[in-house]
């Protein structure tokens, strides 16, 4: 049976949830407060620059006098930094607020530990890790990105039933073997708008001449990463139109436009680390590398992965370019069955 501390804060997650990823590259963060076994006030962080979700509580509570014996539930520790927000932590201590119940402890350099010294430093009462493993697994994207100075990196493929992407083709004029089902494209549209970049290589660029945004579900496009070493990607392609915020990855040299950067890396000598630290660099938190077949070994063969998501369909191709290959025996799986089309998530966390 779950404590009354655990309760409150799987409220507080819950809350968290509410924005999905829409916050980024701030995190998610609930808050609960609670006095005498009621709550009293609640609150989230709705928008990366508006208030954080421990501001949002205390404003929506009707009796501020309450806050010197109440305790607050929040799923990560209160921020003690001035940025684009004062200190939370300065708040609930210029509240008054008796206690504090923190889920895990916040990563980012300029909290880390700081934001719970300094509640403890004006007199509350602090408790950290209550569903702790729950607090970090919902804000694992943001605490990845801190933790390993990278982003989050999403894999995602679809292979046909006895494992290979597609047909052999040599240009854009021969079609794709679809294999994907409209309700899992819609899947794939939504995790798209979950995530900050997506990337592709050369050839499916190539191949595919794909648009690389969201259609399919409501939400922000990401920024489209492509890798083109040697600029083989024709003007007139999908990637080029300059609709949306596109990094072309080159070892040439080519002037960006309004929408197009492109990005010089020496592919020999740094390769996908160091195209992840420029990433890192612009605090993209996340990467959905949606192909092909060599750009998504080349990441799995340098463990560069956290999730991957493949679709098996029910089509068997008889030959054609295979599909890559998971061996890490240890990973969480969860599939599930969309339209006779087995859909398996793989984590690493």
């Amino acid at each position: 049976m779950r404590s009354m501390d655990e309760i409150y804060m799987a409220r507080a997650l819950q809350l968290a949830a509410v924005t999905h990823y829409s916050v980024a590259p701030n995190p998610m963060v609930g808050a609960v407060i609670v006095c005498d076994d009621q709550i009293i006030g609640e609150g989230y962080h709705a928008c990366c620059g508006g208030p954080h979700a421990e501001i949002n509580a205390i404003a929506s509570v009707t009796d501020p006098s309450l806050l010197t014996r109440s305790t607050m539930y929040v799923t990560l520790e209160p921020c003690s930094h001035y940025g684009k927000t004062p200190p939370c932590a300065k708040a609930i201590v210029e509240h008054r607020i008796a206690r504090v119940v923190v889920g895990c402890m916040d990563p980012f350099p300029q909290v880390s530990g700081r934001g719970i010294r300094m509640m403890q430093a004006g007199g509350v009462d602090v408790t950290v890790g209550v569903l702790e493993q729950e607090c970090l697994a919902l804000n694992r994207r943001f605490i990845s990105f801190h933790a390993k100075r990278r982003p989050y990196i999403i894999l995602k493929w679809a292979q046909s039933a006895d494992g290979f992407m597609d047909r052999k083709r040599t240009s854009v004029a021969e079609p794709v073997a679809v294999i994907s089902t409209p309700v899992i494209q819609t899947m794939v549209h939504k995790i798209r708008s979950e995530v900050q970049a997506i990337l592709v290589g050369t050839q499916t660029a190539l191949l595919d001449n794909p648009s690389l945004n969201v259609r399919y579900w409501s939400g922000k496009s990401p920024l489209r990463v492509v890798l083109d070493r040697t600029l083989r990607i024709p003007a007139h392609y999908h990637l080029l139109d300059d609709s949306l915020p596109t990094w072309v990855v080159t070892q040439q040299t080519r002037q960006s436009t309004a929408q197009t950067t492109y990005v010089h890396l020496d592919f020999e000598k740094e390769g996908i680390p160091a195209l992840l630290n420029r990433m890192y660099e612009n605090d993209i938190q996340s990467l959905l590398v949606e192909g092909g077949a060599q750009t998504l070994r080349s990441f799995i063969d340098s463990s560069l992965w956290d999730e991957a998501y493949i679709e098996t369909g029910a089509q068997s191709f008889g030959e054609g370019v295979v599909a890559p290959v998971l061996s890490n025996a240890c990973l969480q799986r969860d599939p599930m069955w969309v339209d006779h089309h087995l859909l398996t998530h793989y984590c690493k966390y």
